[in-house]
């Protein structure tokens, strides 16, 4: 990790947990573009993709207590909708098969605008659950679904049955103002990251609420075995993404997961092993994509193998 830091690959937080322990937490560089203020472990990062785990968990949740099917049409829950929505079931939401088009980001200033955008959809890109397209849209309709079937606001939703659950205390999502110890993305030329969007959903989070997440996720605490098997299913194609990343089951339990996601020069990487009993954790605010050589370092360490140290980029 000092030499990952040393060749200027990585700047952020990492954490290694191996048969329940915390046996690696350390942080390395600094808190934002300025070089001022160096980051500690009570630091928190938008950890990207890895927050869509959230919503998937939310549906799970309330598809538990009988308030939806996988089946279940969008119109259902939607009915103002187009009528792409008569076509579109919660399982292509959460599996990325439901062929409605990406969001329109040039027309994006707030939760409004997303479902005013939509509501301009007038046909979808192919049948749902014939085919694959990762993209934001899935995700917004899971939220909108959620704050539907609950009456309550997604954000709100999460933090009192995922995050307070699972003891993520130091979790936080969007939309927030003035919190404190939130690293601040840059690139290698010391330019900040834009400010977020003002929409709800993405999550700023330390490395230990993300083992906590990871420990909660999968003892049954926020949901059943069935469910996390459910959400972890993805589409028949090379490349493609379930609901929880990358999962891998035998006899229907979980054995391994891997999600990683990116915000700006946010980078975020979650290795769990059941069977080997570690958990990976990198989280980064100054993007170099190199997160997955340093876990395949840290993994041979842990297995007692020999390991290679990640390669200097060029121009660093």
């Amino acid at each position: 990790m000092k030499w990952s830091n040393k060749i200027g690959i990585f700047n952020g937080n990492v954490l290694v947990s191996k048969n329940n322990k915390i046996i690696y937490s350390t942080s390395f560089g600094f808190t934002d573009a300025s070089k001022t203020n160096r980051l500690t472990t009570d630091y928190r990062f938008n950890i990207g993709s890895i927050t869509k785990e959230f919503s998937a968990v939310a549906l799970m949740q309330l598809k538990e207590q009988g308030k939806l099917k996988l089946n279940d049409k969008i119109s259902k829950f939607i009915p103002e909708l187009p009528k792409w929505a008569n076509e579109v079931t919660i399982k292509n939401l959460l599996s990325y098969t439901s062929g409605i088009p990406d969001v329109n980001w040039k027309n994006i200033k707030s939760d409004k605008d997303l479902f005013n955008g939509l509501m301009l959809i007038d046909m979808l890109n192919f049948k749902p659950g014939e085919n694959y397209e990762y993209n934001n849209n899935n995700i917004f309709l899971r939220h909108f679904i959620v704050e539907r079937l609950t009456g309550m606001n997604y954000k709100t939703y999460v933090e009192k049955f995922i995050f307070q659950p699972c003891a993520m205390n130091s979790s936080v999502m969007t939309l927030f103002e003035n919190e404190e110890n939130i690293a601040k993305g840059f690139n290698n030329d010391f330019v900040p990251d834009k400010p977020d969007l003002p929409i709800t959903g993405g999550t700023y989070l330390t490395t230990i609420d993300l083992l906590n997440w990871e420990n909660c996720l999968c003892s049954k605490k926020v949901i059943n075995k069935k469910s996390l098997y459910e959400i972890g299913q993805q589409f028949n194609l090379p490349e493609t993404q379930s609901a929880l990343g990358q999962a891998k089951y035998k006899n229907k339990k979980i054995i391994e997961h891997l999600h990683d996601g990116r915000m700006g020069n946010y980078e975020a990487l979650l290795i769990s092993n059941k069977n080997e009993k570690f958990t990976i954790i990198l989280l980064d605010n100054n993007y170099n994509g190199r997160v997955f050589e340093i876990s395949d370092a840290i993994i041979s360490i842990l297995k007692n193998q020999k390991y290679k140290l990640p390669e200097k980029t060029t121009g660093k």
